[in-house]
C-alpha cells in the first residue's frame, strides 16, 4: 500500500530545502550596485514607497494602455517554424473601437505631416513661368525641387537613425494596437530549444565579451576586463533578462482547471512559484552567478530611471493626448507628480562618463547601438506570440532610455540656454509616441520586479 504520509513528508522537506536555498540568496541581496554610487537597499525602499505605487497607475491610462506593434514579422535570422501552439502564448485581440479615437489621429497627422512640406514645395512650383518674370528683379525664388526635396527627407531619416538603437513597432506596414491590460506578462509554457536559442544569440553574439570566454553568460568577476560602456550594456541585457524571469516567477501558472494548456486562458490560475525563482537565481543552479544577474537589474533599473530624469523636461511638455480631456488632464497630472519624484532620488546613474568625445569613444557609440539595435530584430525570432509582444515593448523601451541618454541632439538642447516655456517639439530632439509608451511600460516591469522580489521575501519569512 502507499505511504502517502511518507510523500507528504518528502514533499515538505523539499519545499523547506528549496526555499531556504532561496532565502539565503535574496536575503543575502545587500549593498553597492555595480558601477553606481547607490545600494540595493536605497533602491528598495525608493521604489516600493514611492515608485511602484505611481507608475502602477499611470500605465492603466489609455495613453500607455494601448501599444502599436508588428507582431507578424518573420525571423530574419533562421527560418524554422518555432511556434508555440499553446493557448497562454497567443494575445488577446484589441477591439479597434476601444483605441481612443485620439490616438489613431494623431498616428494619421504624423503620416500627413510627413508629406506637408511636399505639397508647399508642389504648390510653390504651380506658379506661371510669365506671372514671375513680372516680378521685381529683386524676387527669391524659395522653393525647392522634389527631388531635391526628397534628398533633404533622406538625409533626415538617416541623421534621425543615429539616434535609433532599435526598431520602432508603429511603423511597421502590419503593426495592430495591442490592449497591454488584456495581455499581462505571465509564464504561458513557452520554453525548450528554441526560446533557450534566443538568450544564447543575443549573449555570444551581441553582447560585448572578454576575449577567449566561450560561456554563454560572462561570469562576474571576468567583467572588471570590460571598459565601462561593454560591462553597461552587458549588464543592461543581463538585467532585462533577469526582470523578464522574476515576472514569469511571480506570475507562475499554478493551475489549469482543463489540465491542458491547450484550454482557454479563464481557466489557469497565476500566482508566485518559489521553486520557480530558485532555480532561476539560486546559487546552486546557476554556478554561483544567479545573484548578480539580480543585481544586474537594479543597474537597468537606475538606468532607466535616470533617462526618465534626463527627459523630464520634454516629457512635461508633452500632451499625452487620447480625445478624452478629463483623463489627458489626469495623465498629465500623474506624470508630472511622477516625475518631480522621480528628479528627487539623489543617487543617479552618471551616463556622461561613457563613450567620451574621441575618435574610439564615437566608434564604441556606433558598435553599441548597432549590437542592440540587432538584438531588437531578434525579438521577430520568439516564437509566442505574448512572449514576443512583451520582449519587443521591453527592448524598445530600453532601446528608447539609450536613445535618451547618449543622444547628442539631446545633449546639446539641455546644455543651451533654452527658455524652457519654448516647445521642445520644435527643436531637434523627438521621441515618438510608441517610444514614450515603451519607455513608461517597460520601467514598469523593472519597478514591478524589485516589487516582486521584496514579495518572495515576505513569503520566505
Amino acid at each position: 500500500m502507499f505511504n502517502f504520509g511518507r510523500l507528504f513528508l518528502i514533499f515538505i522537506t523539499v519545499s523547506i530545502v528549496c526555499g531556504n536555498n532561496s532565502r539565503n540568496f535574496l536575503f543575502e541581496l545587500k549593498g553597492k550596485i555595480d558601477d553606481c554610487f547607490c545600494t540595493i537597499d536605497t533602491v528598495d525602499q525608493f521604489n516600493n514607497a514611492k515608485i511602484y505605487p505611481r507608475i502602477s497607475s499611470i500605465i492603466l491610462k489609455d495613453y500607455f494602455r494601448f501599444y502599436k506593434v508588428n507582431l507578424k514579422k518573420s525571423c530574419p535570422f533562421w527560418k524554422d517554424g518555432s511556434r508555440c501552439d499553446m493557448r497562454y502564448c497567443q494575445v488577446e485581440s484589441c477591439n479597434e473601437e476601444l483605441v481612443p479615437p485620439g490616438l489613431k489621429i494623431r498616428q494619421k497627422q504624423h503620416h500627413e505631416n510627413e508629406n506637408m512640406s511636399l505639397k508647399y514645395t508642389e504648390s510653390g512650383n504651380e506658379f506661371d513661368c510669365d506671372e514671375v518674370e513680372h516680378q521685381d528683379l529683386g524676387y527669391l525664388n524659395t522653393t525647392i525641387s522634389i527631388s531635391t526635396l526628397e534628398d533633404f527627407v533622406l538625409w533626415q531619416a538617416y541623421d534621425d537613425a543615429q539616434d535609433l538603437y532599435c526598431t520602432l513597432p508603429d511603423e511597421d506596414g502590419e503593426a495592430q494596437y495591442v490592449d497591454l491590460k488584456l495581455n499581462p506578462e505571465r509564464y504561458t509554457g513557452y520554453g525548450g530549444k528554441y526560446a533557450h536559442r534566443i538568450w544564447l544569440i543575443i549573449y555570444k553574439e551581441n553582447c560585448f565579451r572578454p576575449e577567449n570566454i566561450f560561456e554563454v553568460y560572462v561570469r562576474s568577476s571576468k567583467l572588471t576586463g570590460m571598459c565601462l560602456e561593454k560591462r553597461a550594456f552587458y549588464r543592461a541585457i543581463s538585467g532585462l533578462h533577469s526582470s523578464i524571469n522574476i515576472h514569469l516567477s511571480a506570475q507562475y501558472l499554478l493551475s489549469d482547471k482543463n489540465n491542458n494548456l491547450l484550454s482557454d486562458c479563464s481557466t489557469g490560475r497565476w500566482g508566485p512559484n518559489i521553486e520557480e525563482l530558485n532555480h532561476k537565481f539560486a546559487p546552486e543552479f546557476t554556478n554561483g552567478e544567479g545573484p548578480q544577474w539580480i543585481r544586474n537589474l537594479y543597474f537597468l533599473y537606475l538606468l532607466e530611471l535616470r533617462a526618465l530624469v534626463k527627459a523630464s523636461v520634454y516629457l512635461e511638455q508633452e500632451e499625452y493626448f487620447t480625445g478624452n480631456e478629463k483623463e489627458d488632464t489626469e495623465t498629465r497630472k500623474a506624470i508630472n507628480n511622477f516625475l518631480l519624484i522621480v528628479k528627487s532620488f539623489p543617487h543617479q546613474f552618471n551616463e556622461s562618463s561613457m563613450f567620451k568625445e574621441n575618435l574610439d569613444g564615437k566608434s564604441l557609440k556606433e558598435e553599441f547601438r548597432k549590437h542592440f539595435r540587432n538584438i531588437s530584430m531578434i525579438m521577430d525570432c520568439v516564437g509566442c506570440d505574448k512572449c514576443k509582444l512583451w520582449g519587443k515593448l521591453q527592448t524598445q523601451g530600453l532601446g528608447t532610455a539609450f536613445k535618451i541618454l547618449f543622444s547628442e541632439k539631446l545633449d546639446k538642447l539641455l546644455s543651451s540656454n533654452i527658455n524652457r516655456n519654448v516647445s521642445l517639439k520644435k527643436k531637434s530632439f523627438q521621441l515618438k509616441r510608441s517610444e514614450i509608451v515603451a519607455l513608461f511600460n517597460g520601467f514598469a516591469r523593472l519597478s514591478t520586479s524589485i516589487y516582486e522580489l521584496e514579495n518572495f521575501r515576505n513569503m520566505m519569512q
